[in-house]
Formats: structure tokens, sequence, C-alpha cells
């Protein structure tokens, strides 16, 4: 289906192209733009950013506060907090970033299928988000984890099959809304198949709040890792993530502040980051938000 694609390419295109300049002009987007982006130069670059290796044990150096040779203080076994603290952001950001991307892949699917096609497959499809969403996420998450063994790629894995229902229900709604606008009627008279309506008139137009789910839930999978990591049962060590970084803290809180304060400013700054970007991509790309704005 050549076509197909190319007709979606150059939707998706106009449609990014539009959204862009609208963004540029948003400055909560602009500010959590420069924080994503910022840290996503620190992940990328770690390996020549991190001043040691971050799973090196030095035992001449337990515990030490922050200082000249070790900017961020060392850890219980002598390591570098900074080092390891870069390394975590690479760790942190994949997770988050693969895992939203399996729910956002899954609940579009499921979405666009239920909101396009109505009746049984739509009731079906939404009876499946309902006894999904009866179960606790994060409670879900455990008990799975329970069951495999606890690895980068398992926790990706896990937090993207159990976290697409709330992008399905999204994108469904989007999909019931715009399948009865004029534009998709007249490519229905003109014979357009659904596969062309889904892909050249209605999927590019409901690619803005899909956008703005996925930014929001990458923050909410880097605290979904964070909190598994730091019971335990997440990111393995000695690889580093913030999340073990904060159990290393929190089993030294009276004596090695800087073990909790530094990776924990680090998941706040970052979930901020994301946050904003997520509020400010909504604020630029709803038609609806603009309308209100210019109506106050």
């Amino acid at each position: 289906m050549p076509w197909q694609t190319r007709e979606f390419v150059q939707a998706f295109r106009w449609r990014i192209e539009e959204l862009s300049g609208r963004l540029a002009n948003n400055s909560l987007a602009v500010a959590g733009l420069l924080i994503v982006g910022l840290l996503c130069v620190v992940a990328i670059s770690a390996s020549w950013l991190a001043p040691y290796d971050p799973q090196a044990i030095d035992t001449w150096h337990i515990l030490e506060p922050p200082s000249r040779a070790h900017l961020l203080g060392t850890d219980p076994l002598g390591r570098d907090c900074l080092s390891r603290l870069i390394y975590g952001a690479r760790i942190s950001l994949l997770v988050g970033i693969v895992a939203v991307g399996i729910a956002t892949v899954i609940g579009t699917i499921l979405g666009a299928l239920g909101g396009f096609y109505g009746k049984w497959i739509d009731g079906l499809i939404m009876r499946f988000v309902d006894i999904m969403l009866c179960f606790p996420t994060i409670f879900l998450i455990m008990a799975v984890i329970a069951f495999l063994e606890p690895s980068i790629l398992n926790i990706m894995a896990v937090i993207g099959l159990t976290s697409w229902m709330g992008v399905a229900r999204l994108v469904r709604a989007e999909f019931l809304s715009l399948r009865q606008r004029d534009f998709v009627l007249a490519a229905r008279i003109s014979g357009a198949s659904n596969t062309r309506i889904v892909f050249s008139h209605i999927l590019p137009n409901a690619v803005a709040p899909i956008l703005v789910a996925t930014t929001l839930g990458v923050g909410g999978a880097i605290l979904t890792e964070s909190a598994l990591s730091f019971l335990g049962i997440g990111v393995q060590p000695p690889t580093p993530s913030w999340g073990n970084m904060l159990t290393e803290g929190k089993d030294n809180l009276e004596i090695a502040w800087w073990l909790s304060m530094f990776p924990g400013m680090a998941i706040l700054v970052t979930v901020l980051g994301y946050n904003l970007l997520g509020e400010g991509l909504r604020d630029a790309l709803d038609p609806r938000m603009r309308d209100s704005g210019k109506n106050n």
C-alpha cells in the first residue's frame, strides 16, 4: 500500500509543520522542550560526561560528601554519584520512552478500531479497556514482574502493556468525533476506502491529542520505573537507575543526605519537564484551548 503510506506521510508532515509553528509561540512548551532536550543530551552523552565509571568500587572513598573530586559525593561502595546519576538518566529515559511508545501504539490501534467501526467492535474493545482499568496499574505491574525476571526489557514491556488504556479511550473519542466531520463524509462520497480515510484524513487530525498524551505519559512511566526500582523489583544493581539510587539513599539517610537528594531532584526535574512540555503542547495544539484563550 505505497500510496497510503505516501498520503499519510504527506498529511502527517503538513500537520506537524502547522503544529510546530504554534508550539514555538508557547512558553510552557518551549521550557519543557529545553529541559527534556537537555536531559536527552545528557543521557546520550553519558559515556563522555560521566567523570568516573559508574560501577567502579572504591573502598577508600566510601560515603564521601560532595567535594571537588566527587561533585555529588559517593555511595556506600565508593562509587561516584554524579556518574551514576548521569548513567541513570539514560536508563530512566529509555524505559520511559520505550514503554510509552508501546502503550501509544497499542492504544492508538485499539482506539482507532473502536472509534472508526463502532458497534460490536467498539463495545468489545471498550469492555476490555474497562476490565484493564479495574486493576490498579502499579499493583498489576508488580504482580506481573513477580513472575518475570526483573530486567530493563521486562520493565519496559510490562509498563507499556499495562498503560495503554488512557490512549485507547482518547483516540476512540477523537475518531468518534472526526468520522462525522464534513471532510470525512466527502471522502466517503468520493469513493475513498476505509483505510484511505483513516490514514489520510482522520489519523493526521488526531495527532495532536496523541502527542500530548504520549508526552505526559513519559513522565508517568519514569515515575513508575523509579518506584519499581526503589522497591527492588525494577532495574537491578549494579546497573544505575534513579530508583535504586534512592534505595541506597534510604538506608543511609541520616549520614548521607546527598544519596537521596540528587536522584530525587533528577526525577522531579525530568517529570516536571515532560509535564510542562505536555501542557504546553495541549495549549498550543488544541483548538478548543486556543479559542477559549481568545474569548477570555
